[in-house]
């Protein structure tokens, strides 16, 4: 599956998002929000139940982490604890700039994805 990013490849960037088992690849646009990016290809950073209860993207309720492999740097408050740490980083607060690779994570407290 992939977005169709337009018409300047030098402005789209890969996107692999790993799902357990699965992978999908996704061609996108420079500078698009991970986590809208990835609700518009059907492969939500969600839970059940946070896919209704969530901040919208405001980078405060935290349900919308997913592990980054490498390369972008944290620029929200969150997102550096989570690097510091190894927590899962919101998807709402990190910038498409380059290629990625993405893993939806299982989220334990707020309910298993489906």
């Amino acid at each position: 599956m992939s977005s169709d990013p337009g018409s300047d490849p030098d402005n789209t960037v890969r996107v692999v998002v790993v799902d357990g088992d699965d992978e999908t690849e996704l061609v996108v646009e420079r500078g698009r929000v991970l986590r809208d990016v990835l609700l518009e290809a059907g492969v939500s950073p969600y839970s059940r139940l946070t896919k209704r209860a969530n901040c919208g993207g405001r980078g405060l309720c935290a349900t919308c982490g997913v592990r980054i492999a490498d390369g972008v740097e944290p620029d929200h408050w969150h997102d550096k604890l989570a690097e510091r740490f190894g927590y899962p980083r919101l998807s709402c607060q990190i910038e498409v700039e380059q290629d990625l690779r993405v893993a939806l994570v299982e989220k334990v407290v707020w309910g298993r994805r489906e």
